[in-house]
């Protein structure tokens, strides 16, 4: 190869080395443009710098216009969610009254000298007010889950304490069903939301105990892992079937086989609800005839 052709090779060489660094110092520009813009919009202070025909430039128009759009779509989101808390408080408030004065009126009516028929009636009046007035206290409850409305404030703390007051409140009623309620003695310790967990519990314990025949068992434990707490409410009942397992904990749902017991099929929904909603979660292992296990997990850490 002659002089002048090393001299060529040797110029489009660096040409080509010079248009490569050029072309790296020139992305890694406009890598550090997009990372600057990402930063400025995670901080809220994002504004269009470039008013040019750079294709940052295009890249820093459609952020902004994404951003306000975000900004938008969240200012609506936060009006729905107020709008529906108002709509949950109203609904909460405006029904308190109305069912207490039915219930009163039930029991007035039953001081009452009436004939054999109407007194069924007024049984049957007083029955149904406290079924509806279970199933708006759910359905606020689990509304208030649901929207963020009412948060859980997990901390961790022995779960003791907790149990016991849940088992306390099903105590008297257990005894009149002739169903043993046990509770056994536990230093378990978790992550959770105590008044909320305890809302859960009681769900659980509250199928337990209608569910479970007389002369059966009902029992309550806490058993801890390395990473998680498993609360366990173990009955004696009729059982659920493997197909019909993972559908109780959909809301509203009631097995066929279960009907004719009060209940609305929200207890276990909320009860998910609450579990997920700190971290948790909650399983049932049941067969048919030999009761049910609802198992409540929560983490440690």
């Amino acid at each position: 190869m002659t002089k002048t052709g090393y001299i060529v090779l040797t110029a489009a060489v660096l040409a080509a080395l010079l248009v490569m660094f050029w072309d790296r110092w020139r992305l890694r520009r406009t890598l550090r443009g997009l990372e600057r813009m990402l930063d400025e919009a995670i901080r809220g202070e994002f504004k269009e710098s470039r008013f040019d025909e750079s294709r940052l430039s295009a890249v820093e128009t459609k952020l902004a216009h994404y951003l306000s759009a975000s900004a938008i779509s969240a200012k609506n989101v936060a009006e729905e969610k107020d709008k529906i808390k108002t709509l949950i408080a109203d609904i909460s408030h405006q029904t308190k009254t109305p069912i207490a004065n039915i219930l009163l009126y039930a029991q007035l009516l039953e001081e009452q000298a009436l004939p054999k028929e109407s007194r069924t009636c007024v049984t049957a009046l007083e029955d149904q007010t406290e079924k509806l007035r279970a199933l708006i206290e759910a359905l606020v409850k689990t509304s208030r889950l649901e929207t963020g409305v009412l948060a859980l404030h997990p901390a961790e703390g022995p779960l003791a304490p907790m149990l016991k007051e849940a088992v306390t409140q099903f105590a008297t009623r257990a005894a009149e069903k002739g169903i043993t309620l046990t509770i056994r003695p536990t230093d378990a310790s978790a992550v959770f939301d105590a008044k909320w967990t305890g809302e859960a519990v009681c769900c659980l314990l509250d199928n337990a105990v209608k569910y479970t025949p007389a002369g059966g068992s009902v029992t309550v434990e806490a058993v801890s892992y390395e990473l998680f707490c498993r609360i366990n409410v173990t009955d004696t009942g009729p059982g659920i079937p493997e197909e019909e397992q993972a559908r109780v904990f959909r809301r509203f749902y009631r097995s066929a086989a279960v009907a004719q017991e009060p209940g609305v099929g929200i207890g276990l929904y909320l009860a998910r609800q609450i579990a997920e909603g700190q971290g948790g979660y909650l399983k049932v292992f049941s067969k048919p005839g030999k009761g049910a296990k609802f198992s409540l997990y929560l983490p440690r850490g």
